[in-house]
């Protein structure tokens, strides 16, 4: 798609200039076939409004009022994307990209939205170069039936809270179910879809049911998922540990690998051991039998559902197991596509991956080849299953669970005879320990994943 993008100058110094007139530079009136001294239709995101269009020899620039900038939540020097359709006579501007984000700490200005606020100025730098505006916002601003928005953006060297329209898209960062789940918030969904037609991305969170479930209705994924149940009673458990030597009960609304249970029979005898984790560490016990394990969790299973799976006989380095996490994303086609896959060596003392337990991340060819995959061809070979078996998941995703997402952290692992397993699908993926490994620290460096959500919006919006 062709685009010309716009410098936004707020300015009010001729008599004609008011918020009902804006004046174009007249290189991209004329590209576009904008009629000048006439009426015409102006939207930025849910915002519309009938405006004289003014042109002047200013190279890519677009002046407006500052009361129309301030009732829209333009700033100064801001750059948009603009384009005219004369079937409808509409400039439209933007797009608007709106981010939900879970709260935010007003007394600390450079650290507005904590841990999450560099990824929130990177999104900016990214909107600002590619052509876009972008605005972040809590639960507490989500209201039924919004005309508007109170979003905060960044400017001019800080950040600020401003009057912004509805979004054309909105990209869901919530970062706990609690949140997600607030009457308001679940509101505002459904209003801003059906009044304004916004597109939402990632609009939930995903749980582990609920994902083996649904890709078990598309046979042509069979072959990636380890046996899998929710967990309900002992006489699952034991049916469950006659097949496999190693089973896993997971929290289906677990993250960061808390409270995950690796159950496992000891060679002789009845004896199976358990390893738990939590906060602390992990936690190692020894039970007589399996009806002994069952009672010693059958509390926990009051509180939490779990999900049992079978254990997998992964690949390792040094002891540690081995997994790998792809982020896949919609990119400026709508496709998906895989933006990165890196490898996860779990700590020692661990049987998890996730960093906050200790692991450590790998390029995928190093981590194989810890895994002694010594040959070339059989690394290139599992790196094209890994990378088959992403886009595979990620699709079977769209098609079996009607909600709508524009990228999965899809976690892999592969055993020792090279088989592809999945292990579980995050939709809201960290923006810190997904991504490629990249040696190139250069600050304020824009990564691939944060331009392709750019570029999906984009595509969403139609802009």
């Amino acid at each position: 798609m062709t685009r010309s993008k716009v410098g936004v100058t707020i300015q009010s110094t001729s008599i004609f200039l008011d918020d009902r007139t804006v004046v174009l530079s007249e290189s991209i009136a004329r590209k576009w076939k904008v009629p000048s001294n006439q009426m015409i239709n102006m939207r930025f995101g849910s915002y519309q409004q009938d405006v004289k269009v003014v042109t002047a020899a200013v190279p890519n620039s677009l002046r407006v009022d500052p009361a129309l900038a301030a009732k829209i939540g333009l700033h100064q020097g801001a750059r948009l994307t603009i384009n005219y359709k004369p079937t409808s006579n509409t400039m439209s501007i933007g797009p608007l990209i709106g981010v939900m984000i879970s709260r935010v700490n007003a007394s600390s200005p450079n650290r507005p939205f904590g841990p999450i606020t560099t990824f929130c100025k990177e999104l900016t730098d990214a909107c600002d170069q590619m052509g876009a505006s972008v605005c972040f916002f809590p639960p507490k601003e989500m209201h039924a039936n919004p005309q508007s928005l109170s979003a905060y953006s960044y400017a001019n060297g800080s950040w600020s809270k401003r009057t912004f329209p509805i979004p054309n898209v909105i990209y869901n960062r919530l970062t706990s179910r609690k949140y997600e789940n607030m009457s308001n918030v679940q509101q505002f969904m459904k209003d801003v879809k059906s009044r304004y037609g916004t597109e939402i991305f990632n609009e939930k969170y995903l749980n582990k049911t609920e994902v083996f479930e649904a890709l078990r209705k598309d046979s042509t994924l069979h072959s990636y998922l380890p046996e899998s149940y929710l967990f309900k009673n002992f006489q699952m458990l034991k049916s469950m540990a006659a097949r496999h030597g190693v089973l896993f009960l997971k929290p289906i609304t677990g993250s960061l690998g808390n409270g995950i249970i690796r159950i496992r029979k000891e060679s002789l005898g009845e004896a199976y051991t358990a390893h738990s984790t939590s906060l602390a560490g992990v936690r190692r016990q020894t039970f007589p039998s399996l009806l002994a394990v069952f009672q010693s969790i059958s509390g926990k299973l009051k509180t939490q559902r779990y999900q049992i799976q079978q254990g997998l006989d992964l690949i390792s380095s040094e002891g540690n197991p081995i997994d790998f996490r792809a982020l896949v994303q919609r990119g400026e086609k709508g496709e998906w596509e895989i933006t990165s896959i890196v490898g996860r060596i779990a700590g020692s003392q661990h049987f998890v991956s996730n960093l906050a337990r200790g692991g450590s991340l790998s390029t995928v060819p190093a981590a194989l080849a810890k895994a002694s995959f010594s040959t070339t061809a059989a690394r290139a070979s599992i790196i094209r299953r890994l990378r088959k078996a992403s886009l595979d998941i990620a699709k079977g995703i769209e098609t079996q669970i009607h909600s709508h997402f524009g990228e999965l952290g899809i976690d892999l692992a592969v055993d020792r005879s090279g088989r592809v397993w999945l292990l579980e699908v995050n939709s809201k993926p960290s923006k810190d320990d997904n991504t490629a490994l990249n040696t190139d620290n250069t600050k304020n460096k824009i990564r691939p994943s944060v331009r392709t959500l750019v570029k999906y919006a984009r595509f969403l919006a139609k802009h």
